[in-house]
């Protein structure tokens, strides 16, 4: 049964699903095509007419990844602006509003997957759901400021303003679904956090959302001028563009920017960009000195990020020079001599905790530590200056691959949106009660924060904000309880070397 909203576009039609409504595609811009490639977005043209609103938009523009499930589903093009909304009705209530920013390394995802079907959070906390796509890769991120600048006639982040526009949508027509347009909570993972964590900075994004949630991401992910113009050049000259010329920019084909992508993937990376005007300075930078202040953050990291992609790779037998090699490229500039120090807190960390411990375990932490350590350390720098700043840590094990993927990146997603139905997600992530609880759980910290800027509730007690007494730290996982830092060796160790 369709279900028909008046927006000040034109009307869309909906679709009635068990105990929500779902109006999917949305455009909240114009396409990005022609002219408009690399462009701040514009608002979207009105229709005439009911738009059908029963089926996603087509999601960015991607080449494919060897990571089953990194790259979109359906169908990808640069006419990629379109949002889903999910609401219990679209009755003109004051409802809380949740902007989701998918993750996906800022080169790959949609906000349309069914992992981020917006309905079991709209239902169950009685919350409007919102799911975005923005630009991605290159078509997104290039950043031509030390090459001939405006005259390529490209902005620099575009997909985050991109996400802007998603959110200015929001404050004009999210009341006409239900929505409140002054509690507004922002949530992403992985890039996603990093996409939150900039639009933290980003001056375009004040006032158009009240509090924010970091997932596995957001301590770290902006990239500089130096590094972003470095991407630049290796793209140019990939595409064989050596003087700035907008018109050649604009003739280029879809394909060919993404073969070049994907020719450079490693080399180059496209990412938001803290070029001093649309990302003025780093987010750690702006809640040190307490520009985020009325801001409430919740954030955190799984236990075993890194296991997730390194369990796709052929690991042979890890010897222990080999691991001491490793780990010393992987240590901060100039602290390649602790490497022996860091093998061995490490190693007594997880094996006095019952956890793997061997070369190839402790490997594998050593690549998730800066992504914990950076989120660890957003948190301290928020929480001195806002006090409803919140700290968790994802435990819960993959069934996957016979354990070997831990508690890994993405893991947590599924329990957060209550889709542990979605494709694959029982092989993924699990099933059975005490997964459906801890979905439960975690669900419920969500909607609470959205609502209140306070993720305690009944089914986890209290959750104590999070400072440097104690480093109150929520631990979601078969046994989620509240902990006072949690791996703290690890996390003591690592800000030493990264932030001293």
């Amino acid at each position: 049964m369709g279900v028909i909203v008046e927006t000040s576009k034109g009307q869309i039609e909906g679709v009635q699903r068990r105990s929500h409504q779902a109006f999917l595609g949305v455009p909240f811009a114009k396409p990005p095509v022609g002219g408009l490639r690399w462009r701040t977005p514009e608002a979207a043209e009105p229709w005439d007419g009911v738009r059908d609103a029963s089926e996603s938009g087509n999601a960015a523009a991607q080449p494919d990844h060897p990571i089953p499930g990194f790259a979109a589903s359906g169908t990808r093009s640069e006419d990629c602006l379109y949002l889903n909304v999910y609401t219990p009705a679209a009755d003109g209530g004051s409802r809380p509003v949740m902007l989701w920013i998918h993750g996906g390394g800022f080169t790959h995802g949609t906000g349309s997957e069914p992992l981020y079907n917006g309905g079991p959070l709209a239902e169950r906390g009685d919350v409007v759901v919102v799911t975005i796509n923005y630009r991605l890769g290159a078509l997104g991120y290039l950043y031509l400021g030390a090459h001939g600048g405006d005259e390529w006639g490209a902005t620099a982040n575009a997909g985050q303003l991109d996400q802007v526009a998603a959110l200015q949508w929001v404050q004009d027509e999210i009341a006409s679904f239900g929505g409140d347009v002054e509690n507004v909570t922002i949530f992403g993972q992985s890039a996603g956090a990093g996409a939150v964590s900039a639009l933290l900075a980003m001056p375009a994004a004040q006032g158009l959302f009240h509090k924010a949630i970091m997932e596995s991401g957001g301590g770290g992910d902006a990239e500089s001028v130096q590094g972003a113009s470095a991407s630049a050049e290796l793209l140019l000259e990939e595409l064989g563009l050596d003087e700035p010329d907008e018109s050649a920019l604009l003739a280029l084909s879809t394909d060919s920017i993404l073969a070049a992508q994907a020719e450079l993937a490693g080399r180059a990376r496209f990412r938001p960009v803290v070029d001093g005007s649309v990302v003025p300075e780093k987010t750690a930078t702006v809640a040190a000195e307490g520009g985020l202040a009325s801001i409430p953050v919740m954030l955190g990291t799984n236990r075993d990020e890194m296991k997730q992609f390194r369990a796709m790779q052929v690991r042979e037998p890890l010897e222990d020079v080999g691991l001491l090699d490793e780990v010393r490229a992987a240590m901060p500039a100039g602290k390649d001599g602790e490497a022996e120090r860091v093998i061995e807190v490490i190693r007594e960390s997880r094996s006095s905790r019952g956890l793997p411990s061997d070369n190839r375990d402790v490997s594998d932490v050593v690549a998730t530590q800066p992504m914990r350590v950076a989120s660890a350390h957003l948190a301290e720098l928020q929480g001195g200056h806002q006090a409803q700043t919140f700290h968790y840590f994802f435990e819960w094990e993959s069934p996957a691959r016979r354990g070997a993927l831990g508690s890994c990146h993405s893991l947590e997603m599924p329990f957060v949106f209550g889709t542990l139905d979605a494709p694959t997600q029982d092989r993924f992530a699990g099933a059975g009660p005490e997964a459906e609880l801890l979905s439960e759980q975690m669900m419920d910290a969500w909607l609470s924060f959205a609502r209140s800027g306070d993720p305690s509730h009944e089914g986890i007690g209290v959750w104590p904000t999070y400072d440097t007494s104690r480093r109150g730290t929520m631990v979601f996982g078969r046994d989620t309880r509240m902990e006072d830092a949690p791996f703290e060796e690890e996390r003591a160790l690592y800000d030493e070397l990264v932030y001293s």
